[in-house]
């Protein structure tokens, strides 16, 4: 999808980080973009420097894991300017610890954002993007931990793995469907990004009772394991947002489906991951 000027894009996830930057890099290339946020000041502090740079942006408070608030969030982007032509699924948090210590709401908020939010984006968005025909491009935020599987982080994991399968089977389902709808999945590695403190926006209903289980928690298990540490080496430099920004708006423009931030790391990675897995030994070491 070369042709971004005047087109309309939806983010999530928009107020801040990766999200934030995407939103940003979008309406620079003369896209009109809706910015979908629960967080509402860091939303609205988005929203105004867009339009104090001379862009056309609207913000929706949106809960990505309630269909609902996503329904929403596209009647808004269709009263607003008719159409939507590319969708970010891009809202996550996450947890850590050992598995075995996420609680049930710990699955239940993780999931509910990293998985739910991009199931709920593909359900509400894709058939818009059909009706209304022509090119239009679909990206979901994975991770690294997506493609790997790395201590400390279970939940966040799978919730990583599933999006990559969504992204994988949309991109197909849409080729049977001789669709013009493109998909791309974002499988960043460490960016500087406010997820370590994602806990500031749990829900008071799925809280629980204090212990340490944001993603701080990884960190702090870093310090007792050395195979959390080595797994956190493996993900590579840290990156800015507005890097990856770069990365996906290249990715949209060119029709490309993994994006990965740290290309040599993900593929040692994974190419150690499918040899275990064709080789059926145990999973190795996280080791770049």
């Amino acid at each position: 999808m070369d042709q971004l000027e005047g087109k309309v894009a939806v983010v999530t996830g928009g107020g801040s980080g990766i999200g934030r930057a995407v939103a940003t890099q979008l309406a620079d290339a003369g896209m009109h973009v809706v910015v979908a946020d629960v967080q509402e000041d860091a939303l609205d502090a988005t929203v105004a420097a867009l339009v104090g740079a001379g862009h056309r942006a609207i913000g929706v408070r949106t809960d990505v894991s309630d269909g609902e608030s996503v329904q929403a969030l596209a009647d808004a982007a269709i009263a607003e300017f008719g159409a939507v032509h590319v969708v970010h699924n891009n809202a996550g948090v996450g947890v850590g610890g050992p598995i075995w210590t996420h609680t049930e709401r710990d699955w239940e908020w993780v999931l509910g954002v990293n998985l739910w939010g991009v199931i709920h984006g593909i359900r509400v968005f894709v058939p818009i993007m059909l009706e209304q025909g022509g090119p239009a491009h679909v990206v979901n935020t994975a991770s690294m931990a997506g493609l790997i599987s790395v201590p400390y982080l279970g939940a966040y994991n799978v919730s990583k793995h599933g999006v990559v399968t969504l992204s994988e089977t949309l991109h197909r389902d849409l080729r049977l469907a001789g669709s013009e709808i493109g998909v791309s999945v974002l499988c960043p590695g460490l960016v500087a990004t406010n997820i370590f403190e994602s806990q500031r926006n749990r829900p008071a209903d799925l809280t629980d009772d204090g212990r340490a289980t944001g993603l701080s928690a990884l960190l702090e298990g870093a310090g007792e394991s050395r195979a959390t540490e080595d797994a956190i080496g493996s993900f590579g430099q840290v990156l800015s947002p507005d890097e990856v920004g770069a990365v996906v708006v290249d990715a949209v423009r060119t029709d490309r489906f993994y994006v990965l931030t740290h290309p040599d790391t993900t593929r040692t990675l994974v190419r150690t991951r499918l040899d275990d897995v064709v080789e059926a030994r145990h999973p190795s070491p996280l080791r770049a």
